[in-house]
């Protein structure tokens, strides 16, 4: 969901009782909107310097202690009147007592600058704030395995069980495998550290930034969830009851390590919510980007809401906008597109890099610079114009530079301008929805997206919207056409992943196939599931025509 776009949801939806994740990835936006709340609830602000000794811990720190506290003075209205706090609940939850939703974090493990004079990481930094903050919520670690961070998070005792079996905090990895799981989960087990959530997400069919999965569908990693996790529950237990022992501390029976699989990516119907329930034993389902046309829900600008309403499928594409080399998820027009665009027109392609988040690359420098800013490519596409390459070839690479966008600054831009705090012509807007969203109109309140959720009321996407299942399928097979575009078939590696990538689809789409002919639940359209897997291999063994793979993974 970007830097900006959840950045104040618990304000918004915490004393209602749901759950929400604000990135910590930019403490500087972090800061701005800590003072525009504190003026709006008339709470004291005291501004923390960029310059300040330990500043992006505490910066991240005090924010969520502001937002802590706005959430508990709105839940007290909550507790008086709990009239809208039941009416949002599902059917089953009965007179549930009020309570409200957790207030989680996000840290991208991979942006984890570490500067000169700095004794913290951005990522550790960011993790220390969240330590210190009287928030009990839940840490979510995504974009991979970092070593760093991972090590940083033994040193907090929030992270344990205390004498009576409490967590203060608590740890949620976002992966795209079992396998990814398997591994995480080990590493901090042999710590001592529990995962309580393993959050599973399509690598395609989501927002933000895309890792993709080698082809992998996500029924069958959820099938393999399914099978595996028992086994990785006892494992795991046994790993963090060991720790205790040889470190002498309490181990409480009890207070036994498990944790939850949950999945998200894509979802966009009541009925596809309860297949991932039902059929892979998923405890509960995450749904991001259709809230970004919940203005009640998320913070998102005007302009930036409008093109989303008016987006359609070839609207939402994948990108090459993100400095960190990752496919990202954007919108076409938006602000911070537009703004790009008339910079490369002015000759001055690329951004001034006022925040530095994303620094990684020192192909031309010593010390690292990011790929999105002026400095980077005035150098790369001078090499890209000195070289000896048909110009074709010059003119893509000089497309895929000229791609990049300032994500860290314009991703937070939208909140601002929303909250008041810029103007629009102050702040381009990036923004990562989903494919999904292209199903979805808006903008909603809150009821009726929580009633579209849970499958009452209007429901708010067409009846032909094609499966979660389908379209993530289609999404793969597009991305193997742009693998098998830029394959060089001289390169034995590639040719050797580009074979790993159509097993992976094929036996997907055979999954899909069975899947298909299961009864669907209420407003599954599992028709479209069947139509896709045919129309998927056929463009499968069109490609291989093109850039032959293995015989025997595409016989004729």
């Amino acid at each position: 969901m970007g830097t900006g776009f959840t950045i104040d949801t618990p304000i918004r939806v915490a004393h209602l009782g749901i759950d929400s994740v604000i990135s910590i990835v930019d403490d500087l936006l972090v800061e701005r909107i800590r003072k525009a709340y504190a003026a709006r609830f008339g709470l004291p602000f005291s501004g923390i310097p960029r310059n300040e000794p330990d500043g992006r811990a505490k910066r991240i720190a005090a924010y969520l202690d502001l937002v802590q506290d706005i959430v508990t003075l709105k839940f007290a209205g909550t507790q008086a009147d709990p009239t809208r706090y039941a009416a949002l609940l599902p059917g089953s939850a009965g007179a549930r007592p009020p309570k409200p939703g957790s207030i989680d974090v996000n840290i991208m493990s991979k942006v984890d600058r570490l500067e000169s004079g700095n004794d913290l990481s951005d990522a550790v930094a960011a993790l220390a704030g969240f330590v210190r903050s009287k928030v009990e919520g839940a840490v979510v670690l995504s974009a991979g395995f970092n070593p760093r961070l991972y090590n940083a998070l033994a040193a907090f005792p929030e992270f344990y069980r205390d004498a009576t079996g409490s967590l203060r905090k608590r740890i949620i990895l976002k992966v795209s495998d079992f396998r990814s799981a398997m591994i995480q989960g080990r590493y901090l087990a042999k710590k001592g550290l529990e995962v309580s959530e393993f959050r599973v997400e399509s690598g395609l069919n989501c927002g933000g930034h895309a890792f993709y999965s080698d082809g992998k569908l996500l029924p069958v990693i959820l099938e393999e969830f399914r099978d595996m996790m028992t086994g990785l529950r006892v494992e795991l237990r046994e790993l963090v009851r060991g720790w205790y022992v040889s470190a002498g501390k309490p181990y409480q029976p009890d207070a036994t390590p498990t944790f939850e699989v949950t999945a998200q990516g894509g979802i966009g119907t009541r009925g596809e919510a309860d297949r991932l329930r039902e059929t892979y034993g998923i405890s509960r389902t995450g749904w991001g980007s259709p809230f970004l046309l919940v203005p009640e829900a998320t913070c998102v600008d005007d302009p930036t809401l409008r093109r989303l309403v008016e987006a359609g499928e070839d609207d939402l594409y994948l990108s090459k906008a993100s400095p960190l080399g990752v496919p990202f998820n954007n919108l076409r027009g938006s602000g911070s597109e537009q703004w790009h665009a008339e910079r490369e027109a002015k000759g001055k392609p690329g951004s001034p890099c006022p925040k530095g988040f994303l620094k990684s690359n020192t192909e031309f420098t010593e010390e690292a610079i990011c790929t999105a800013s002026s400095e980077y490519m005035g150098l790369k596409l001078a090499q890209i114009d000195a070289s000896d390459a048909p110009e074709p070839i010059k003119q893509r690479r000089r497309a895929d530079v000229l791609a990049k966008q300032c994500l860290c600054d314009h991703l937070g831009n939208s909140s601002l301008i929303a909250l008041g705090i810029v103007k629009e012509s102050q702040g381009p807007q990036a923004i990562c929805p989903g494919p999904n969203l292209a199903y979805f109109a808006g903008p909603y309140t809150l009821e009726q997206m929580v009633d579209h959720i849970y499958g009452r009321g209007d429901r708010l996407t067409p009846a032909d919207r094609p499966h979660m299942f389908a379209k993530e399928l289609k999404l793969n097979v597009d991305y193997l056409e742009t693998l098998v575009r830029d394959l060089d078939p001289a390169d034995t590696k590639q040719t050797a992943y580009l074979d790993k990538v159509v097993a992976n689809l094929l036996e997907g789409i055979a999954t899909c196939r069975a899947l298909a002919t299961e009864t669907p639940f209420a407003d599954e359209n599992l028709a479209s599931l069947a139509a896709a897997a045919d129309r998927e291999e056929d463009r499968i063994r069109s490609l291989s025509k093109i850039r032959p793979v293995s015989d025997n993974l595409c016989p004729a």
